[in-house]
């Protein structure tokens, strides 16, 4: 499968997803972008780029158009945060906390 194929295979995937298991989701790899940060650059970088994919995806996920200031606000912290910037004062802990309450309702919509 080249790149194309599997961007077209995750976009059609991620279309299925409500928007609190997108954000779970986008949630799990913020959380493996806080746990490699400072740690291991190459696994860090990895977990950035999948949640900057995926909140690009959520982005462009035209059920959630009255969302949008809101994720793009979110997507604009966690580029912040990941590059440990001082502007918002955020961390990607905090964002991993922001994103705990989709993952709960994730699980609970999946039992």
């Amino acid at each position: 499968m080249n790149a194309n194929q599997y961007k077209e295979s995750l976009k059609e995937s991620w279309d299925k997803y409500s928007l609190e298991e997108q954000l779970a989701n986008i949630g799990a790899e913020v959380g493996r972008s806080s746990k490699w940060q400072n740690k291991d650059q190459k696994l860090f970088e990895g977990a950035k780029y999948r949640a900057l994919e995926l909140f690009d995806l959520t982005m462009g996920d035209s059920r959630w158009k009255g969302h949008l200031k809101e994720i793009a606000l979110v997507r604009e912290l966690f580029c912040e945060a990941s590059e440990k910037g001082k502007i918002y004062e955020t961390t990607l802990k905090d964002l991993e906390r922001y994103f705990i309450p989709f993952m709960v309702i994730s699980r609970k919509l999946a039992a």
